[in-house]
């Protein structure tokens, strides 16, 4: 539980005010994105807007949305999850902005494309299929077709229209989805990508596609227009799966994208506390700021005190829990932001009563809460 001198470091820590480009933050909590399935049609409403207000209005510093699909056939799997182009859709995410922006909250878009783990069919277009890197789901089955170059340079233009629309709109940045085993983590991935191109191959050659995709949004917005991106070594159902064993191939990932554009990097890991590499304490988001020297997110079970999940699936409640040792790795710098997911779909006044020393009064998570949008 959170002992009284977290009260006061907590306030010191994680209430100080962060600022990248043109973005600052009066804190340095992020609320992570996480797909709600509330969008009819793709069209986030009122209920959407008010959903996020509610955590900006509650000390959020910085909202990161749920994923949001990306103007191309294959890019999605539900017609329940926000789209970013389409006049209406777009104008939903307006009056998201304006209700987050008048709550005195700050908010960016997270752009997405699936890629090979969509299921034929239920997406946007029905009779799109999967599509990848090399045509391989995450187990390295055959699913889906390859991407073509000509493909490519068409997801790489969707994803750099949506980032010229998420400045239009009024977001205070974006960020881009690379992680958990869907597009472009696909092509970073050995496993679903054995292109023998040149976004295949070795390791510099599947970090091309990521590279260019970042110049290319990079392009598309103002230089102070903050770009996140999102990485990470697990993916979905595969948990063990890892895109790099050494700092070094860590590294060979993490240049390339830091120098076509990336300004912070957000390393999603399912429990923050765990070391990245033998011989260090320092998890994914510390490597990824030593590394790169810039900005870094650590997220993973913040505010819980126990998996998500059980063993056998099956939800698992999940009461909060001290972040004694969370202030420890922010107090020394270890990253600079902290995402939390399930803590704040539980209680949108999480950040107020973390940032208080009230934790303890915070409501638990419990999966059904999946089902409701409060």
């Amino acid at each position: 539980m959170t002992t009284s001198s977290d009260v006061v470091r907590t306030a010191q820590v994680l209430g100080r005010p962060f600022s990248v480009g043109n973005l600052t933050v009066p804190n340095r909590i992020v609320m992570a994105p996480l797909t709600r399935y509330f969008s009819p049609e793709g069209v986030p409403g009122h209920d959407v807007a008010q959903y996020y207000a509610r955590r900006a209005a509650a000390d959020v510093g910085l909202i990161i949305t749920e994923g949001t699909l990306v103007h191309h056939p294959s890019s999605g799997s539900s017609d329940r999850v926000p789209r970013f182009w389409g006049e209406e859709a777009l104008a939903g995410w307006r009056s998201v902005v304006s209700a987050v922006h008048q709550a005195g909250g700050r908010i960016i878009p997270q752009l997405w494309h699936v890629g090979s783990t969509r299921t034929e069919g239920t997406g946007p277009v029905s009779t799109a299929p999967p599509v990848g890197p090399s045509g391989l789901a995450l187990d390295g089955l055959p699913n889906g077709v390859a991407l073509s170059t000509a493909d490519i340079d068409d997801v790489i233009g969707a994803f750099a229209s949506a980032a010229a629309a998420a400045q239009e709109l009024g977001f205070d940045g974006l960020e881009l989805h690379g992680a958990h085993g869907y597009l472009v983590d696909q092509f970073l991935w050995e496993r679903t990508n054995r292109r023998t191109d040149s976004y295949g191959g070795a390791l510099a050659s599947r970090v091309r596609f990521a590279a260019d995709l970042v110049a290319a949004v990079r392009a598309s917005v103002a230089p102070g227009f903050p770009v996140f991106f999102r990485l990470s070594q697990w993916k979905s159902g595969q948990y063990e799966a890892r895109l790099a064993d050494t700092p070094t191939e860590l590294e060979a990932i993490l240049a390339p994208l830091a120098e076509a554009g990336v300004d912070v990097f957000h390393a999603s890991t399912r429990r923050y506390w765990i070391p990245e590499f033998e011989g260090s304490d320092l998890n994914l988001a510390g490597w990824t700021k030593k590394l790169t020297g810039k900005a870094s997110v650590t997220v993973g079970s913040v505010g819980l005190d126990k998996e998500f999940a059980g063993p056998d699936g099956r939800p698992d409640r999940s009461a909060v829990t001290g972040i004694s040792e969370l202030l420890d790795r922010a107090e020394r710098d270890e990253f600079d932001l902290v995402a939390v997911g399930r803590a704040l779909i539980a209680d949108p006044e999480w950040a107020r009563k973390a940032l208080a020393g009230r934790l303890g009064d915070a409501e638990p998570y419990d999966a059904a809460l999946l089902e409701t949008l409060r």
